[in-house]
């Protein structure tokens, strides 16, 4: 038995709902979203230094940001903190048994000594997982 796709009374009215275009919008706001969602993440204005380009990770695990803006200040996360407060959070972090990532962001312009600090203060505590941000040019 052949299906017929014609409608008995053009004049009636059509009573399902197209939703192609419904399916196209969400796939457009998801991608949306997922491109502005990792720029809301920097909220500290540092100037980074420059990578070469290069296929980054595609699996994320948990982070904790280390900032050190122009002046030399720290901060943890988007709270500024002193070098004793830093230290104080780092040994906080050492007791845990799977301590996230530590990603240091430094400006571009500042003393390569002072990274070198919070890299010391972090290998004094025995923790292994650094990443040192940089902006790819």
């Amino acid at each position: 038995m052949a299906r017929k796709f014609h409608r008995k009374n053009r004049l009636d009215a059509l009573t399902e709902i197209n939703v192609t275009p419904l399916i196209d919008l969400a796939f457009a706001l998801l991608i949306i979203f997922m491109i502005t969602t990792p720029l809301l993440e920097q909220t500290i204005e540092v100037d980074l230094p420059v990578e070469s380009p290069k296929s980054q990770a595609t699996e994320r695990e948990a982070f904790q940001t280390v900032s050190i803006d122009r002046e030399g200040r720290y901060f943890w996360g988007p709270e500024p903190v002193s070098a004793a407060q830093l230290g104080d959070l780092l040994d906080t972090m050492a007791l845990d048994a799977d301590p996230p990532v530590l990603s240091i962001r430094a400006d571009a312009r500042l003393p390569y000594q002072q990274v070198i600090t919070v890299i010391d203060l972090i290998k004094e505590r025995e923790l292994s997982k650094i990443s040192l941000d940089t902006k790819v040019d």
